[in-house]
């Protein structure tokens, strides 16, 4: 019938990953098409995955994945979208609102609910007929455990793995290699990875020697503020925990928790007395009522991050604390956790952490650059900033 796909109805699908298996392609579960070379790539969940050719059809199994998505397709992030999770329209929304001024026809893309939380429709997803579904690998357990890759396998969907958050400093330049391959980009993964490894360098070549002594002990308190009445949530040896070491701190967190991290007493951080304290945060008023995290993003103004930033630092027993009097006291954006442009953070945890060696860093014109060449969303708002 004119206009159906190559892969056609689920019934077609199914008989064409029936060939796969039996031709040895069984980890995508499509056969290559006649005569053309097949696409194949190890995914970061080390999956071998096969496209008969470069996706055009995708799910985002979790919406945040957008931010590196989009890094390869900044002018048209959502031209080869046909569903994506909720999560980012939930908890990220002036950066959603900043896409859909931008791109209007994201508004009519089929939403999911996030596969990290394990309640993905599998049966969503095989109605859209999709070439290729990208998932977390923060959710793989989870997906795994349910049978998604399996559903989706039987009905001749590829799927494949990346990571921009949970070991980011090791696993983004792969997950966009991925994704170049997957997609048919492969000169758009390589640009963006040249300016990753050149921007994280600049950081981590002048600390790899830096003796213990010398480096900043720092406590991270994660998504501060986001429930007043309860702290301190913490990085351990995962994430911008990780980050932070790169930048040549030590991660008040990281003695404590092996993985991406956990909660811990106040007075636990008032007996320590770190030099430095840093906060992550953004607007989660919409989807947390009563949030008083710092309000960073493309919305957010210097007046409004500020006084966020003075009410965490003068919560009960804080005041006393040597961050706060020495004005050591910062909070960055929340959502660096989970996008490739935590390559910024680490730059301004370097600045803030050693000024004199890092006279030179400038993160604002790296940010900006990242914007000019990478992001689908021109630069406005605020994503880091310091107590006055």
């Amino acid at each position: 019938m004119a206009g159906t796909s190559a892969l056609g109805s689920p019934t077609r699908r199914r008989m064409l990953a029936g060939l796969a298996a039996t031709a040895g392609f069984a980890a995508s579960g499509i056969a290559p098409a006649r005569g053309a070379t097949p696409i194949e790539v190890t995914d970061i969940a080390g999956r071998s995955v096969t496209l008969r050719a470069p996706a055009r059809k995708i799910i985002l199994g979790e919406g945040r994945l957008m931010y590196g998505f989009s890094t390869l397709v900044p002018r048209a992030p959502f031209e080869r979208i046909v569903g994506w999770a909720e999560d980012m329209v939930l908890y990220d929304p002036a950066t959603w609102r900043k896409l859909k001024a931008g791109f209007p026809q994201a508004e009519r893309i089929r939403r999911f609910s996030s596969a990290v939380n394990a309640d993905f429709s599998t049966e969503q997803a095989i109605a859209l007929d999709p070439d290729l579904v990208l998932f977390p690998l923060s959710a793989y357990q989870r997906i795994e455990a349910t049978g998604t890759i399996g559903k989706l396998a039987r009905a001749g969907i590829p799927t494949a793995i990346v990571d921009f958050r949970e070991q980011a400093s090791h696993t983004t330049a792969p997950s966009i290699e991925v994704l170049g391959r997957l997609l048919g980009l492969e000169n758009e993964a390589r640009a963006f990875n040249d300016f990753y490894l050149r921007e994280t360098r600049r950081v981590s070549s002048r600390v790899w020697n830096l003796p213990p002594a010398r480096r900043t002990t720092v406590f991270m308190e994660r998504a501060a503020g986001i429930d007043p009445n309860n702290c301190c949530m913490t990085f351990g040896n995962a994430n911008l925990g990780v980050m932070l070491q790169d930048a040549g701190g030590i991660n008040w967190g990281a003695a404590r928790f092996p993985g991406l991290g956990g909660t811990v007493n106040p007075e636990a951080i008032f007996t320590d007395d770190p030099e430095v304290i840093i906060g992550t945060g953004a607007d989660w008023s919409e989807s947390t009522p009563g949030s008083r995290g710092v309000p960073f993003g493309y919305e957010a103004t210097p007046e409004r991050v500020q006084a966020a930033l003075r009410a965490l630092a003068e919560r009960p027993g804080w005041p006393q604390l040597k961050a706060v009097r020495n004005k050591r006291f910062y909070s960055i954006y929340h959502q660096f956790y989970t996008s490739p442009a935590h390559l910024v953070a680490m730059q301004v945890f370097a600045k803030w952490l050693y000024p004199a060696s890092f006279a030179d860093l400038d993160p604002d014109a790296t940010w900006r650059a990242y914007h000019e060449r990478f992001s689908p969303i021109p630069l406005s708002g605020v994503f880091w900033a310091q107590l006055a």
